[in-house]
């Protein structure tokens, strides 16, 4: 993505987060962790989780009954979205809508099931009906049927950009005239040997364990999906209702390097005066994204940290980090024209994207 390709703007969002299912931007309500009752803890263990409820009471028609619940949220999210963006879909080309899903560890509740029945039935005791939903590209599949979508399907895992990379990859998507809408989707679910992981490898914080949160290193694990729908910006101005939630610009995505030299060359001397922090696991103030902002924009730049359950996502909450942003934003006045979208994950490289905010 570069400053010369024409902008692709953010018109509708949908989530399936610890807030529930939603349309538009979340709510600005304080957020609290809580008990995981799903499966047996040694004592007290607190998550971001979302709460229980029937996707077709949400979605009519879907049908969810053998989807891990990562497709079933994709499925309520995406069309949250394109309810939210005011698109009727019977007037869409449904052969030039791509769907672009990113995910850290893709369907892991069923990968989990399936492998545990593997260990105690043997591989001939496994339901073969059940390998086929352990996929990471099963939830972008079962929105692409859904919907009826015929466009690119693309899915993106990466355990510290991908939510960033698809967002990246929807908009050439879009440039490149290969489709004429893009549906993003970034997220995971929360399951026992994932929470275990992370407790093995000492990433959690103490809120985790005691019902009052404590301000410390690591992160309290979440789950959920959050959905974008991007179109070209010249596509738009068919619409006159049409809203718009952010302009992309241009982004780029970088292993290593020079981050701050690469970062200046994209955004060509503007210097931006906000930039939306993504963290990828570690509060902003804590995490390399802060100081190398400061280096690119000065100490006047105004940094939005991330909120506590969109951290818990581990590096893949980027979707959620920007539609937080722009819920705080909304409503209050625009000093900002241009923000940069900044995640880094110390020697893993970094991510970056402009948007222009309305």
């Amino acid at each position: 993505m570069t400053a010369d390709s024409p902008p692709v703007t953010i018109t509708g969002i949908g989530s399936v987060s610890p807030y529930g299912p939603l349309a538009g931007l979340i709510p600005k309500v304080p957020l609290e962790p809580t008990t995981i009752t799903a499966w047996t803890t040694a004592g007290q263990r607190r998550a971001f989780l979302v709460p229980p409820f029937r996707p077709a009471a949400v979605v009519p028609g879907v049908k969810t009954r053998r989807l891990d619940r990562l497709s079933a949220w994709a499925l309520v999210a995406s069309a949250l979205a394109i309810q939210d963006a005011g698109i009727e879909r019977a007037q869409l080309d449904r052969s030039r809508v791509a769907v672009v899903f990113a995910t850290a560890f893709g369907c892991i509740e069923l990968t989990e099931a399936f492998y545990l029945s593997a260990a105690a039935n043997g591989w001939n005791g496994t339901d073969p009906i059940t390998f086929p939903e352990t996929l990471a590209s099963a939830p972008a599949s079962h929105v692409s049927m859904f919907h009826g979508l015929r466009g690119p399907n693309i899915t993106l895992s990466n355990k510290y950009f991908a939510g960033e990379s698809a967002i990246m990859q929807a908009a050439c998507v879009t440039r490149q005239a290969q489709a004429d809408l893009a549906i993003v989707l970034a997220g995971d679910a929360l399951a026992r040997s994932l929470y275990a992981w992370y407790e093995q490898a000492d990433l959690l914080s103490p809120a985790c364990y005691h019902s009052n949160p404590v301000e410390a290193d690591g992160f309290i694990p979440s789950e959920g999906v959050a959905a974008l729908v991007m179109e070209p910006s010249a596509r738009i101005k068919d619409r006159p209702d049409a809203r718009t939630y952010a302009r992309i610009t241009s982004g780029r995505w970088a292993a290593g390097g020079h981050p701050a030299e690469i970062i200046r060359q994209m955004l060509r001397g503007s210097g931006p005066r906000l930039a939306i922090c993504s963290g990828n696991g570690a509060p902003c103030a804590l995490s390399p994204t802060a100081s190398l902002v400061r280096e690119i924009a000065g100490d006047d730049c105004v940094i939005t940290p991330p909120q506590a359950f969109a951290r818990g996502l581990a590096g893949n909450g980027a979707l959620f980090h920007l539609i937080l942003a722009l819920g705080n934003l909304a409503g209050s006045p625009r000093l900002h024209e241009q923000a940069l979208f900044l995640g880094t994950a110390r020697d893993n490289g970094f991510a970056a994207i402009l948007l222009e905010l309305p």
